[in-house]
Parts: C-alpha cells; sequence; structure tokens
C-alpha cells in the first residue's frame, strides 16, 4: 500500500484535499482579512509565469500594456444601470479619506473627512477605462484601441476559497474599442482562442470554449464567451471570459468618434480576463495525493537538485558536483525557453527537502549523494511517475550525462502527458446521450461521485422559460456553463423545454 505525503486525499475529502495542498505546496494562507490571501513565493512564482507566458501571447496580437487607478468614481458605475446591478451587492465603497482616535483607544473615520463622491475600489474597470476612452477617441482614425493591464480588484464574495473565489485577486483584464461590430466580435474570438491554446498549451488544462448562456452574460454584455475547465471531482470551473460589449458601453461612457464619411459613431467595445482562478484549476487538475503537480512550463523551477550532506569533509564534493550539474542543465532549453534549475542549499534533511519539493510539484527533483558522485550518476524522481508498481518511490539512477542529454525531452513529455492525462478524464466524463429531466437527475444524483458534466440539446429559451430552467437547475445544484464552439449540431427535442433544439449546451455543478 501506497503512503502518501499528504494526511488527506481526495477520494476522502476533496474540498479538504485542496486547502491541505494549498498549505503543505507553501502556495498562500491566510493573510487576516477574510476573503484576502498571502501569496507564498511558490504560488507567486506559479503566477508569474502565466503572467510572463499569457503576457507575450497577449502583445502577440497586437495589445500594448498599461494602467489604471484602483478608485473608481461611483458615477462612473452609475452610467451604466445594468453593470452596476451585476456588481452592486460585490463593491467595497470609501467613504472617508481620514481617521481619528475616538477617545478610547480606537480610531473612527473623521465624519469631517466624508468624501464628496464615494469610490468605489476596482471590481472591474469597463467603466474608468471606457471614460478614458471617450478622451481617447475622436475619429476612426483612433481605432482600434487596444489595451490591457495587470491588476488586483476587489469583489466582496461572502463565500471564499483560496485561488477559487477571494475578496481580492490578482488577473489581467482587456478592453478594446472599434469601428466596427464584426471587428469587435473577431477581437471577442480572438482573445477566446487565445485563452483556449494558453491553458491547454501552458497549464495543460483541457478546456471547452464556448459561449455562456443569456442568464450567465457579463453584465452589460452582448456575448460572454468562457473557457471551461473539468476538476477532478467532476465540477466546472470557468478558467477565462471574453465579452462582446456591442455599443452599450459607449454609449453610457460616450465613446463615440466621426468615421470616414464625416458621420458619428458609436464605437463597439470589448472586455476579457484570466484570474488567479487558474491556479486553483491547476491544483485540483493536475494534484494528486501527495501534493501539486505543476506542468514544467509554469513550474517556477522544473529542476531541484537536492544533495545528501551529512556535514562531513565529503559535502564540499557533492556541492560541487551539483553545481557543475546545474551549470549543465542551465545551458539547455525545454518547451521554448531555457531550463530553470534550482540547487536547494537549504540546511534541512534531504528528505525532508525532497518531500517539500514533492508537495510543491517540482516537475523533477534529482537527488545527490556521495555514491552517485562516485559513479558519475544523479538519482532522478519523476513528480508525474512517483511510484514504482510495488508502492515504493521510483527514484532512478541515472548516469549524469545521459539525465542531462534527456532532460529536455523529459521536460516536455511531462508537459505532454499531464495534458493527455486531463484531455482522457474531460472526455470520459460528459456525457452526451441525456435527453430528459428523468436522466439529468440520475446522471447528477447524490451519492454519485464526480459524475461529470451533461452535453444536452438546448433550444435557447429567454425571458421567462430561461428563469424556470434556472431555478429548475439552481433546485438541483447545477448550472449551465456554455455552449460549445465545436459541439455537433442540435438534433431533436430541448432537455428542458421539449422544443425543437437550435445547439448543444453543458450542464455541470461549478465552482
Amino acid at each position: 500500500m501506497i503512503k502518501h505525503a499528504l494526511p488527506v486525499t481526495r477520494a476522502e475529502d476533496f474540498a479538504q484535499w485542496y486547502q491541505t495542498v494549498i498549505s503543505e505546496a507553501d502556495m498562500a494562507e491566510e493573510s487576516g482579512v477574510r476573503g484576502c490571501m498571502v501569496i507564498r513565493p511558490w504560488g507567486y512564482g506559479i503566477w508569474e509565469r502565466i503572467q510572463r507566458l499569457l503576457d507575450d501571447r497577449i502583445k502577440a496580437t497586437g495589445h500594448e500594456n498599461c494602467y489604471f487607478p484602483l478608485f473608481i468614481p461611483l458615477s462612473n458605475f452609475e452610467k451604466e444601470a445594468e453593470h452596476v446591478d451585476g456588481f452592486a451587492k460585490e463593491m467595497a465603497v470609501v467613504t472617508h479619506h481620514r481617521l481619528i482616535p475616538d477617545g478610547k483607544g480606537k480610531l473612527i473615520p473623521d465624519p469631517a473627512a466624508k468624501l464628496e463622491e464615494p469610490l468605489v475600489i476596482r471590481p472591474t474597470s469597463e467603466t474608468v477605462i471606457g471614460t478614458a476612452f471617450s478622451r481617447w477617441v475622436q475619429s476612426w482614425r483612433d481605432l482600434p484601441v487596444l489595451i490591457n493591464q495587470w491588476a488586483n480588484v476587489v469583489r466582496w464574495e461572502m463565500r471564499t476559497r483560496m485561488f477559487l473565489r477571494t475578496a481580492e485577486f490578482l488577473w489581467q483584464e482587456g478592453h478594446t474599442a472599434h469601428a466596427s461590430e464584426a471587428e469587435a466580435r473577431d477581437e471577442t474570438l480572438k482573445m477566446l482562442e487565445v485563452y483556449r491554446s494558453f491553458a491547454e498549451e501552458c497549464v495543460a488544462l483541457p478546456v471547452i470554449a464556448g459561449e455562456k448562456p443569456e442568464n450567465e452574460r457579463f453584465p452589460g454584455a452582448v456575448e460572454t464567451w468562457s473557457i471551461e475547465a473539468m476538476m477532478q471531482d467532476g465540477k466546472a470551473l470557468q478558467a477565462g471570459t471574453s465579452h462582446f460589449l456591442g455599443t452599450n458601453f459607449a454609449h453610457a461612457q460616450d465613446i463615440k468618434f466621426q468615421n470616414a464619411s464625416g458621420e458619428l459613431e458609436y464605437a463597439n467595445t470589448t472586455s476579457w480576463g484570466v484570474s488567479t482562478r487558474m491556479i486553483g484549476g491547476l491544483i485540483m487538475v493536475h494534484g494528486d495525493d501527495d501534493g501539486l503537480r505543476v506542468p514544467p512550463r509554469l513550474a517556477p523551477w522544473q529542476i531541484v537538485i537536492v544533495p545528501m550532506l551529512r556535514d562531513i569533509d565529503e559535502d564540499v564534493a557533492i556541492v560541487d558536483y551539483c553545481k557543475g550539474l546545474q551549470g549543465d542543465l542551465a545551458k539547455l532549453s525545454a518547451c521554448g525557453e531555457p531550463v530553470r534549475a534550482l540547487l536547494d542549499l537549504k540546511a534541512a534533511k534531504s528528505t525532508t527537502k525532497r518531500w517539500g519539493w514533492i508537495k510543491k510539484g517540482a516537475p523533477i527533483v534529482i537527488e545527490v549523494g556521495g555514491r552517485d558522485v562516485a559513479g558519475g550518476n544523479v538519482s532522478v524522481i519523476r513528480r508525474d511517475q512517483l511510484y514504482r508498481e510495488d508502492g515504493k518511490l521510483d527514484s532512478a539512477v541515472v548516469a549524469k550525462a545521459e539525465f542531462v542529454g534527456g532532460a529536455a525531452a523529459t521536460l516536455e513529455a511531462i508537459q505532454y502527458g499531464l495534458l493527455a492525462e486531463a484531455k482522457a478524464r474531460l472526455d470520459a466524463n460528459i456525457a452526451r446521450d441525456v435527453t430528459d429531466m428523468a436522466g439529468l437527475k440520475a446522471f447528477f444524483a447524490d451519492g454519485i461521485k464526480n459524475p461529470g458534466w451533461v452535453e444536452a440539446n438546448w433550444s435557447k429559451p429567454t425571458g421567462a422559460a430561461l428563469d424556470k430552467v434556472v431555478e429548475t437547475l439552481k433546485s438541483l445544484k447545477l448550472t449551465l456553463r456554455n455552449v460549445p464552439q465545436r459541439a455537433a449540431p442540435a438534433s431533436g427535442a430541448c432537455l428542458f423545454t421539449g422544443e425543437p433544439a437550435v445547439e448543444r449546451v453543458l450542464i455541470a455543478r461549478a465552482y
């Protein structure tokens, strides 16, 4: 029987396992403020890798980075009724600019320092950026405007969970303005594809891209598109969104321009974003009962070298050997970048360090002892293939030169192997033969563990008919996820209304 590194397994309690991985892998910790987390170096290192790789892709599509203020005047939101209604319950508001002692050892807001206009702490930036666009755009020659910002945002969530749903989180938000509806729609789908390819190629996270149903649209949007990922417990995670806003925000923020014929038109705008929620998805898709497994493209350190030191003279030779190995690895490239290799010289037992890096999910852990140095070898542990068939840790002794020669290929194999494993799980757990409510209830019946998703016929109801569907799903703790771009054509009756189906829709329990 395999004895795992974590005190709780996925099968025993998936929710507790998730929190344990975050703690044991030194990803993040509570900050003392509800819903806000301290992201520790390993967790933030993964976010930095997400930033770097995604930022390159965003810039490759012609977008430029900028920065807008954290504080947004309340009046900006009041211009767009649907938008403010969508975020009103989540807004954190600044009303005073000074504190004073209350005479009892406490500090209170100074009544004389009340702001003339309350300031909303940025929940998203459509309104403040739209106001800037209205200044920047005068002529069709000023379009398109293609910008992105990396920032933090605040949404006062009532039920929080680290990385997945926090009051403050980190993200990127792209905002664009275009002369035509067609161009803005193309932008929306272009960025959706950027997210899809990034998730699969970098995070090794297979996703399904598609349009959100009407009830799941971003407040104020004409269309919302998403990438949806399946976690190991069968639930869906919305991993990124791209919104076609039409002229809704342009009317509210007065973003208009003189076209080539000299007539005034309102611009079509878009917005799109990916957040630290992607890290939560990485944990729940790739983690195992020993901790996290980080795809090599996102690992801050792809190969960690752990010298087995004993406070004897032999240690000097071991460290020198390890430094040579680190130098050899640094000359290699894997997944299109130089290999990132760390020599861990912290004052701790080698076994403690080994298991620490296994929990963190470093793709390859190398142990080097006196015998390895004498034989010109290294002991290699692959994080994706941790145990042998007999349940013992798979630490393979390999000639140093042989390991170095194959290290890049091994990292790439781990990257693609994690994607293949997750893709097989996704494909195996989408039911496409459920045709009625009885079948839907049976598929998601209580007691059925990790059921996955249902892809069903959908007649695209609106108004009261859609409200009825949403209420029915809510009673079953289910949600509509998206209408997959690559779904087979609809044929037959809608699962919910019985009317002729026009498309296929995904149904799941979700985070």
